[in-house]
């Protein structure tokens, strides 16, 4: 493999910080407490929330729980040794996993951000989170069990062009976090005095080294606000992800300073530190099948080892293999530098773990991964059909080749009805005014789904959707302010009744400004279901001849879709349709396809 240079590869990360916070809260480093990087909230002590959180259509991995004490118990460790008591940090697991209300495919509805704030709010809501009596400054870390876009982290492949091709970071032959479809996020809440954090599978679900970088990085880094050091460096907030272990990092000083904390009066003996010490790295780091792997093992200095115990996982979902070796079992004071894996004899990737325990009582937990690769292969595939996933990502390929996109139909030259309507990188933007909208230039087919992620620019008011059911016209109406305490959303019009007065009609505040949400509206033969950031906010059945369209909304070409807005700005960055039965078809052919 060549070396990747890793600032191609910094973690991708939204990080919100207000400069006017950081001037008003600014404080010296003498500050016998240690607070937050804007000098607001204090962090003597800090409480992390870990969430493992699976979509409604996924399963837990049957082994979620040791996976996530695991890194809880890696940044408690490293925080302890970090900041030598000056900030302590306790990581607490929820007992069950977080079911999500929505589906892979409606938390994937938008980029990256998106599902970042879906997530953390549903878990934030869910959980009421925030300060409790303690004062510690609380944390939520949502481990999510689905990356932003498909990806096998396991095999570490993602679909591309109908193919599955290696995506993630192997430098000098180790395997490192880091595949775009990944996208970890974190932010600082200095208003409310929280931090979030969202790790994707791809950091750490599957234990290449790194990962648990990136789980401090995004589960207390950012959340406490500190930012990337510049120029970089190989600290946790930095590089430290593609260059080792979690234990093989550190702070950077002068950010530590800058939170307030005081060099001691003597410095950390690493070498003799059984958690920045120990390391078990594969030898070779690639092996080819029928080729002897073992696990170099580095220790303490005067170290005496007692026990070393060491399982290996070759499926995600299968079970953990324990090793038999001389060296696994009570050792003489002896230093034991090899462990022996064996052979595996077909490609296939490897994950393992190590506990050790020395003589006077310490413990150590390492996890790690390498891929057993016949010469010269790029990628190490599944054994499935190269349109399909593993099991971790099944049933994602097909939205991309059924999912139609809408916006770049949009001529907002041509397609305007009324109001002046912007197009530009990738979105389209309504006007203030009554009763904007454009047309679509599309024909919806006889059944369709169409998805659409709107963000209100100004306070929420009537998001409008034009649809069509077997030649009839209709509209959803989203968060209609008649009532400011009790915006409306309906179907227009119920037998000539419009949102004031039919069966479809519900009093609820969905949109917030300047806060994507995601509409998906299922139109079938005899029913109508429409969700509003996963939630199903009408559910209508009857025949297509009860719905209609009032004058007031109409638009030039009967058969067309069409996006409106009332007394509110509204950023269109998706609008896309999945037919379910029939076919559509645009109403212009545009430039690049005409012959």
């Amino acid at each position: 493999m060549t070396r990747t240079s890793p600032k191609q590869f910094r973690p991708v990360v939204l990080f919100v910080f207000l400069a006017a916070c950081f001037l008003a809260g600014h404080r010296t480093a003498q500050s016998a407490e240690l607070k937050t990087w804007d000098g607001l909230h204090s962090i003597s002590n800090i409480d992390v929330t870990v969430a493992y959180f699976v979509p409604r259509d996924r399963q837990a991995l049957p082994d979620w729980k040791d996976r996530v004490r695991y890194f809880a118990k890696r940044i408690e460790q490293f925080h302890a040794r970090e900041f030598q008591g000056q900030s302590t940090l306790k990581a607490t697991v929820l007992e069950e996993p977080f079911k999500s209300a929505r589906t892979t495919e409606q938390l994937r509805a938008g980029d990256a951000n998106f599902i970042f704030f879906q997530t953390l709010r549903e878990v934030d809501q869910e959980l009421q989170f925030g300060r409790d009596k303690n004062g510690a400054f609380p944390i939520l870390l949502v481990l999510s069990e689905i990356n932003w876009r498909p990806l096998d982290d396991f095999f570490r492949v993602s679909p591309q062009n109908g193919l599955l091709k290696f995506e993630g970071q192997i430098i000098e032959g180790r395997h490192f976090p880091g595949a775009k479809s990944g996208g970890a996020r974190a932010t600082y809440l200095a208003d409310r005095g929280v931090g979030w954090g969202l790790v994707s599978a791809d950091g750490w679900r599957v234990p290449y080294c790194g990962t648990d970088c990136v789980i401090y990085h995004e589960g207390v880094g950012h959340p406490i606000g500190l930012p990337h050091p510049e120029p970089q460096n190989s600290s946790v907030m930095s590089l430290a992800q593609y260059r080792g272990w979690l234990s093989e990092s550190s702070v950077d000083e002068s950010q530590k300073k800058r939170l307030g904390w005081k060099h001691p009066d003597n410095d950390f003996d690493r070498t003799s530190d059984l958690f920045s010490s120990f390391a078990a790295v594969p030898s070779p780091l690639t092996p080819e099948p029928d080729e002897p792997v073992n696990l170099k093992l580095t220790w303490p200095k005067n170290a005496k080892v007692a026990v070393v115990k060491v399982q290996i996982q070759t499926e995600l979902l299968g079970p953990w293999i324990k090793v038999t070796s001389p060296n696994t079992a009570v050792v003489s004071d002896a230093i034991v530098q090899e462990i022996a894996l064996g052979m595996f004899d077909r490609p296939t990737p490897v994950s393992y773990r190590v506990d050790a325990t020395l003589k006077n009582g310490e413990t150590v937990e390492l996890w790690g991964y390498f891929q057993v690769r016949e010469p010269g292969d790029k990628s190490l595939l599944p054994q499935i059909k190269a349109v399909e996933l593993s099991t971790e990502e099944q049933g994602d390929t097909a939205l991309p080749t059924e999912s139609i996109d809408l916006l770049p139909m949009i001529d907002v030259g041509k397609d305007a009805v009324a109001g002046k309507w912007i197009k530009a990188d990738g979105f389209v933007e309504s006007p203030k005014q009554f009763g904007a909208r454009i047309e679509i230039p599309f024909e919806p087919p006889a059944e369709y789904e169409l998805t659409v992620i709107a963000t209100p620019l100004d306070e929420p008011n009537g998001l409008v959707l034009g649809q069509l059911l077997d030649g009839h016209r209709f509209l959803t109406l989203v968060n209609y302010a008649a009532s400011k305490n009790n915006p409306a959303s309906a179907l227009e019009n119920i037998d000539g009744r419009n949102v004031g007065s039919n069966a479809t009609t519900m009093l609820l505040e969905l949109l917030q400004k300047n806060r994507p949400s995601q509409i998906i509206v299922t139109v079938r033969k005899d029913s109508v279901v429409v969700q509003c950031d996963g939630r199903k906010i009408i559910d209508w059945r009857g025949k297509p001849e009860q719905l209609s369209l009032g004058d007031y909304w109409n638009t030039p070409n009967a058969n067309s879709l069409f996006l409106g807005a009332y007394d509110c700005r509204y950023r269109f960055s998706r609008v896309s349709l999945v037919a379910l039965s029939g076919t559509g078809k645009p109403l212009r052919v545009s430039p690049a396809t005409a012959d």
